[in-house]
């Protein structure tokens, strides 16, 4: 199992879990099977700019770029051998403002 964290993580754990919009709360520590994580890969990279860009889960800012980054996560999640990846909603910023306030 591999712990993915950022938004290319959470946008594919959101196409892999079919969500109509994004929701965090569904998203955060959801297992994404590495067959899921491969075949929405596929998905985005077959699909044109106004295609991605109309799922209700997919931030504007990341249309352009989910491609390639779907790709290098399934591509890792293969070089791995991971059966599934954990994505997860809290990031480095927050590890690092969790660690100023100690």
């Amino acid at each position: 199992t591999l712990i993915a964290v950022a938004g290319t993580a959470t946008t594919v754990a959101a196409a892999a879990l079919e969500l109509n919009e994004y929701d965090r709360y569904a998203i955060h520590l959801s297992r994404i099977s590495a067959e899921a994580t491969h075949r929405v890969s596929e998905m985005f990279l077959r699909e044109n700019r106004a295609e991605r860009a109309a799922y209700g889960y997919m931030h504007p800012g990341r249309v352009d770029v989910i491609g390639a980054g779907s790709l290098v996560l399934s591509e890792i999640v293969k070089a791995v051998g991971a059966e599934q990846f954990i994505a997860c909603e809290s990031d480095i910023l927050d590890g690092m403002a969790f660690s100023l306030g100690q």
